[in-house]
């Protein structure tokens, strides 16, 4: 159990790295939204199932967060899920919390400066069915019936 008490593993997306500023049109309201948008464009069953997943965008990962996974550049963590992946919940889990899909802006937007042509809906569309892919155990082929855009 993490110190959120969530169970299970804590599964981050580590983008490319790099630096960028701070973007109007990219702050925490418009992250969580364009979220948001990306989980209402499932397909079902993944639509309504995703929505039990809470989503938040923190400016930074935590520093124990890095420390745990061993991340040493904290603009390389985009995204983390943390919770118990569907594969593996049982009737008898009964977490204290929703698994939750945090989204870091400012990694985001650093990862946006490496990529010319990439949308910010696009790389965030990336980056939370990244994170979903954890919650329902998908392999990268399920990911990419979903995301046309995955490496």
């Amino acid at each position: 159990m993490d110190r959120n008490g969530r169970g299970g593993p804590r599964r981050g997306r580590q983008g490319v790295g790099g630096d960028a500023g701070a973007d109007a049109e990219a702050d925490v309201g418009a992250l969580l939204a364009m979220a948001r948008d990306v989980v209402g464009t499932l397909p079902e069953p993944f639509r309504s199932m995703a929505a039990s997943v809470a989503l938040e965008v923190e400016e930074m990962p935590p520093e124990d967060v890095l420390e745990e996974l061993g991340i040493e550049d904290p603009l390389s963590l985009t995204g983390l899920y943390e919770g118990i992946p569907l594969t593996e919940k049982s009737v008898f889990d009964q977490p204290l919390a929703p698994d939750v899909i945090r989204l870091f802006r400012r990694p985001i937007l650093a990862e946006l400066a490496t990529r010319p042509g990439v949308s910010l809906e696009a790389l965030v569309r990336n980056v939370v069915v990244h994170e979903l892919a954890h919650h329902f155990g998908w392999s990268d082929d399920d990911i990419a019936a979903v995301d046309q855009w995955w490496e």
